[in-house]
């Protein structure tokens, strides 16, 4: 079963690093260099390559640490604390980023005062501040026990992974996908007055559903996966331990794909919104 594990994690992650790396690289270039102006969503774009640049900067760390019984040593925890970081950070960022473009076009009048590039600097800064120090003490009073890195042996119910789970994915979860219906919808309602508005519109339209598809389709079954682990350690249902635990290997390896499909979507969504009057 491991070595089936490895093979599936060599198919997905080898991909992601060869696309991800090149695609997050242009990415930067694009928003570090050719952008003139500072935008909200630049600032944003910006941290959310910087997040998933180091999600692409573990994945060979976590094949070998799945591969391998490595212990939980500093380098374990070195890696545990960026993995950890980065994971909620982007879910965040891409929250922040449905919410700023909720605000613009719900409240176009009120989101002169309510937007800016510092303000979003400022809180993308304390977002950043806040997980480090969140995954620090995290691992520092809890996952040292575990004597294997990324190996949850002990059937002891996590209630720090619980309380991640809801406050730094189920809780944007719900933000983003109320903010991106609330988009879609006002959208939907806007009279066009000309064609090219038109087809603004509809691929605005297109941009936000395909947004939101793809963050839940990657980050949801992982994190539905850890909510049944936490379940199955509360029941003492050990039979059920290892097909829970293949499935977080699985749906892991989709949620961590997403470092590649960010620089797809919200370039587009970037280049779209800024045609967008």
């Amino acid at each position: 079963l491991q070595d089936g594990i490895m093979l599936f994690q060599l198919a997905v992650y080898i991909p992601v690093l060869c696309l991800g790396t090149p695609l997050n690289m242009i990415a930067f270039w694009v928003f570090c260099c050719k952008l003139k102006k500072w935008t909200e969503t630049r600032v944003y774009m910006i941290n959310l390559m910087v997040a998933d640049s180091f999600l692409l900067f573990a994945l060979p760390f976590l094949i070998y640490f799945t591969k391998y019984n490595h212990p939980t040593d500093n380098l374990c925890l070195f890696i545990r604390n960026i993995y950890f970081t980065n994971i909620p950070m982007s879910i965040l960022i891409i929250t922040l980023i449905a919410v700023d473009r909720y605000i613009a076009i719900k409240f176009p009048l009120k989101a002169k005062i309510l937007r800016s590039p510092l303000k979003s600097a400022s809180i993308c800064g304390f977002l950043w501040i806040t997980l480090i120090i969140y995954s620090h003490l995290r691992l520092k009073f809890s996952e040292k026990k575990e004597q294997f890195c990324f190996r949850k042996q002990s059937t002891q119910p996590n209630y720090p992974t619980l309380f991640s789970i809801i406050f730094w994915y189920f809780i944007p979860l719900g933000i983003v996908i109320f903010c991106s219906v609330q988009v879609i919808t006002c959208l939907k309602k806007k009279m066009a007055t000309s064609p090219h508005e038109t087809k603004l519109i509809q691929k605005a339209i297109h941009i936000v559903s395909v947004n939101l598809c793809v963050f839940v389709a990657c980050f949801s079954p992982f994190h539905i996966a850890m909510l049944l682990r936490f379940a199955v350690d509360v029941a003492g249902a050990c039979s059920m331990l290892s097909e829970v635990r293949t499935s977080i290997y699985i749906s892991a390896c989709l949620a961590n794909s997403n470092c590649c499909l960010d620089a797809f979507c919200y370039y587009f969504a970037a280049k779209e919104f800024q045609e967008f009057p």
